[in-house]
């Protein structure tokens, strides 16, 4: 079954049967074999459970202090410390539990499409589902390029099935997610999410691309028929996904992204939609690219007919489809492309404040950058009864390693070298904020996106926002003019003026943290609240 035979002894891993890169036919009959609440879908993709944990757990990550890397990590509550010692008996434990099975899986691939760039992964894992979702999300080597792959640059032992000990130093819970640089190893215990390894490969590649002097970015990227690049940040709810996958473009990748002297690079090869509420009309892309080979996760399901229940939120909200970046129809491949000339950041604002789109200096885009800024609306989580500011440092606070100024700085240096420019887009409300506005229209987004990759927002009239210090432009084909200044759509001026200065409080606020570290060009990028 195996693609190559191979040992695992220099981990101390000792099993009767290695299956090594198989193929997904392989890895189905596996998991149908072997894991009990595995199932196949009416068009054929693979159904799985991850059982207790259906999201990633940030509380339980840590990362192993060495006098190498500790001067360049951001520690605090996102890159929370640990000892080695600790590491190793947390990996001890890991790889007692792997050597209790008989048959264990390993993929070995690439993460980076850049060949000057990308690094050699090794997955080892008890899991069928967990080997056909690292086959799916790591960029798939050859034949020839699995006999020559040698010694893996890193190494995760998913051992999730297997609890931690919550009584060992450093642990919170019977979870952990360990990272250690100088060994280059990552340990998982106690959770069968499988997106604690992608995020745990784009966390590595956050630590060592940047020390190249390479940006490693929590991005979707498109290409046009001229080779034009665009990049878009945003939070969950901000329409990342759905503007970013275009018809006319080439999808790059939808998650993660490096930007090296040569252009832009996918570090994935493959992608990892959200399902909830999915259906063809709104997502055409991601719901045709489910079929065989497309592992499902924690889906509601017709336990006859086997028709996946997208609206279904039995197990979670969070259900999740992992499929090769060559089942979206319109993908470039090999999933690279130039530098590029637009940068989108999108925030879904509640508070109907900000503009629908923006022109940001190359200060006020590492700001930005920075603030990673949206808004929850009230239903959207337990106890969020009105609009509520969400920050998330360079739009992936969780993955970041060092701290947000060192990815706003080669940000703005990319910017600057290749003349790139930059928007904010807000796709949240008008007229008044959530309750009294209503949501910024998707056919007025798409236009105004549509404007910013065809070159005729840069020539756009605009004014400045005084608080806000940015470029507004007042024009856009197909885009009512009255709604491209948002004080105007709002029928008490004063009011808007009062949420304005709300808004522009938060962000100060928040980026009070960030203060100590940040250059002071970066510091007064932001609102002028005096």
């Amino acid at each position: 079954m195996s693609g190559t035979s191979i040992s695992l002894e220099q981990y101390g891993i000792n099993v009767n049967t290695v299956v090594r890169n198989a193929t997904p036919p392989q890895l189905y009959q596996e998991a149908l074999a072997h894991e009990p609440d595995a199932s196949i879908s009416s068009v054929g993709a693979l159904i799985v459970s991850s059982y207790e944990k259906t999201g990633r757990s940030p509380k339980d990550k840590r990362i192993v202090e060495h006098p190498s890397i500790n001067s360049d990590v951001w520690w605090g509550n996102i890159n929370i410390g640990m000892d080695e010692e600790t590491f190793m008996i947390s990996r001890g434990r890991a790889i007692d539990y792997l050597n209790t099975h008989n048959k264990i899986y390993v993929v070995d691939g690439f993460a980076g499409w850049d060949p000057n760039y990308r690094i050699k992964v090794r997955i080892i894992a008890t899991r069928p589902y967990h080997a056909l979702f690292m086959h799916n999300m790591l960029i798939r080597p050859n034949s020839e390029e699995v006999d020559d792959f040698g010694d893996p640059d890193y190494v995760i032992f998913n051992a999730g099935q297997f609890p931690a000990n919550p009584l060992t130093k450093y642990m919170t819970s019977k979870t952990s997610v360990e990272l250690c640089f100088d060994r280059k190893e990552f340990v998982i215990l106690g959770t069968e999410y499988a997106g604690e390894m992608k995020k745990g490969i784009f966390s590595i590649m956050n630590y060592i691309m940047p020390k190249q002097g390479i940006l490693s970015m929590h991005s979707s990227a498109n290409v046009g028929e001229d080779d034009d690049v665009a990049l878009f940040f945003g939070l969950s709810g901000t329409g990342k996904t759905t503007l970013s996958a275009d018809p006319k473009r080439q999808l790059i990748g939808d998650d993660e992204h490096c930007w090296s002297d040569d252009g832009i690079f996918n570090i994935e090869g493959g992608c990892y939609a959200k399902c909830i509420n999915l259906t063809e009309e709104k997502e055409p892309d991601i719901f045709r690219a489910i079929q065989f080979g497309t592992v499902l996760e924690n889906v509601d399901y017709d336990k006859d007919t086997h028709v996946v229940d997208f609206d279904g939120t039995s197990h979670t909200e969070n259900t999740r489809a992992s499929y090769p970046i060559d089942y979206i129809k319109n993908a470039k491949i090999p999933c690279v492309g130039g530098h590029p000339q637009n940068i989108i950041f999108l925030t879904c604002d509640a508070f109907g404040v900000l503009p629908p789109v923006s022109k940001l200096n190359s200060s006020q885009a590492m700001y930005h950058f920075i603030s990673g800024y949206t808004a929850k609306v009230a239903g959207t989580e337990m106890g969020v009864t009105e609009p509520e500011a969400t920050f998330s440092a360079c739009f992936g606070a969780a993955f970041m390693v060092w701290h947000p100024s060192k990815y706003a700085e080669l940000l703005a240096k990319r910017i600057e070298q290749n003349g790139t420019s930059v928007w904010l887009v807000n796709t949240g409300w008008s007229g008044g904020g959530y309750g009294e506005g209503e949501r910024m229209s998707l056919k007025y987004t798409r236009s105004i996106i549509d404007a910013i990759l065809d070159g005729t927002m840069k020539d756009a009239p605009s004014v400045k926002n005084d608080l806000f210090g940015f470029d507004v432009p007042t024009e856009c084909p197909d885009v009512p003019s009255e709604i491209m200044l948002p004080r105007n759509t709002w029928s008490d001026g004063d009011a808007y003026d009062e949420a304005a200065l709300k808004l522009a409080t938060m962000f100060r606020d928040n980026f009070k943290q960030f203060e100590e570290g940040s250059s002071q060009e970066i510091v007064q990028a932001g609102p002028n609240i005096s």
